[in-house]
């Protein structure tokens, strides 16, 4: 996504003690707030001021680590493992389990070798733009998206090719409206299901055809998996299949942060064509050196019966605050295009308060205590429109949150 240098000067500087100017790089310069973060920020000042503030912004469960994962890592912590640096490519007992979790949740073989564990998500996006991309490049991407993603391409000297997503698609890309954006300069395509900001997964066949219509390209194909293991399962009780079982060659990203509640700890990893692994391990061993130790043994615990079953009953909880935010949303007049089966988000339309979405979370953050995350995050196709509420808070901060946006609205007029 471009963005107007208007105003810049050639050279941007910052001033360094003793008044000497330090240049910044353009890069540095080009690269946008993450508008959600922002609004946290500003959040935290509200509660430094003794106020109560509903946050709705980030995409942090409030669970935390399953009780199996913190306790391993007390016992890490006491001084039983060994905290040296792991492998770059991670910890191999955590490359097997993570395997296995494949094998036994998502019935797709993964050969350990193709795991390699990140420190979180964003750092697995790094290595795989890193490999993958060269400037000039054009990488497909939908708008809305989650705007590191965009970012991370960027910075490695990419265009990111924004696809507009309307409502009948899920927000989501599908076959024809990557095909008719296709260049001659596109390299890859980047999906994200199920997708921050909307929810929202991309069906099953599309997901397909998406990756079939790359392939025959000769592109490559990056799918953000983070929050599948959160998506509905079908009538039969089945979770959602990982895009490792349509499309084996995929680069495919998940995370321990979301599923299994753990954000802070920093730890995700991807799995990648057997070629590729070479490439992400020496890029590893430069940029990071290794995922967190600590982390890794912990996360151990997170595949145990205990744990997982922990994790599935959290799950379930999260559809019971989905309807309870779409109940609330409805009552208030806030319409939500389409109702999310995955991600603990709900993308919903302002326009018809009179306030763009910007003004909207301004106003609610400041005379609601409410935050929330405007669409200018997301991309330009709903920017102006739409905001996303998590629901990954509590129940009763969710209760209290549409509580307040209802008065807010209602005092709008």
């Amino acid at each position: 996504m471009s963005r107007s240098t208007t105003g810049r000067s050639r050279h941007p500087s910052a001033l360094e003690p003793g008044g000497r100017s330090m240049r910044i790089s353009q890069r540095a310069q080009a690269v946008a707030p993450f508008y959600a973060m922002e609004f946290g920020k500003h959040a935290a000042a509200l509660q430094a001021q003794g106020h109560h503030v509903v946050k709705l912004s980030l995409g942090e469960p409030d669970f935390g680590a399953p009780p199996a994962v913190v306790a391993a890592m007390r016992d890490v912590m006491d001084g039983g493992t060994s905290l040296a640096y792991t492998a770059a490519l991670g910890l191999p007992a955590l490359r097997e389990a993570i395997a296995g979790f494949y094998r036994d949740r998502h019935d797709v073989d993964v050969d350990p070798a193709r795991v390699v564990v990140t420190a979180g998500a964003s750092a697995a996006l790094v290595l795989a733009t890193a490999a993958l991309v060269d400037p000039g490049d054009e990488v497909l991407i939908a708008d809305p998206s989650y705007p590191c993603n965009r970012q991370i391409v960027e910075s490695f000297g990419a265009r990111v090719g924004l696809v507009p997503t309307t409502a009948e698609t899920r927000y989501q890309l599908d076959a024809a409206t990557v095909r008719a954006h296709w260049t001659e300069r596109t390299r890859g395509v980047m999906v994200a299901t199920p997708s921050n900001p909307t929810g929202t997964s991309v069906p099953t066949s599309e997901l397909a055809a998406i990756c079939d219509l790359a392939r025959e390209h000769d592109a490559w194909r990056l799918v953000d998996e983070i929050y599948v293991d959160l998506a509905d399962h079908d009538e039969r009780g089945r979770p959602p299949r990982s895009a490792l079982s349509l499309d084996p060659g995929a680069v495919v990203i998940n995370s321990f942060s979301k599923y299994f509640g753990m954000t802070g700890w920093r730890l995700g990893w991807c799995v990648v064509p057997e070629p590729l692994v070479p490439a992400l391990e020496r890029l590893a061993q430069n940029y990071f050196l290794c995922a967190s130790a600590p982390a890794q043994h912990a996360a151990l615990a997170c595949f145990t019966p205990e744990s997982l079953a922990v994790c599935e009953a959290r799950r379930t909880e999260f559809g019971e605050r989905r309807a309870l935010v779409l109940d609330g949303l409805e009552r208030i007049g806030l319409p939500v295009p389409v109702p999310p089966d995955g991600a603990f988000y709900v993308y919903f339309d302002v326009s018809g308060t009179g306030l763009t979405s910007w003004q909207f979370c301004e106003r609610a953050l400041q005379e609601a205590h409410v935050a929330l995350t405007p669409g200018r995050d997301f991309g330009s196709h709903t920017a102006e429109t739409h905001v996303r509420l998590s629901y990954a808070a509590s129940a009763d901060e969710l209760r209290e949150g549409v509580a307040r946006l209802g008065k807010f609205v209602s005092s709008l007029g």
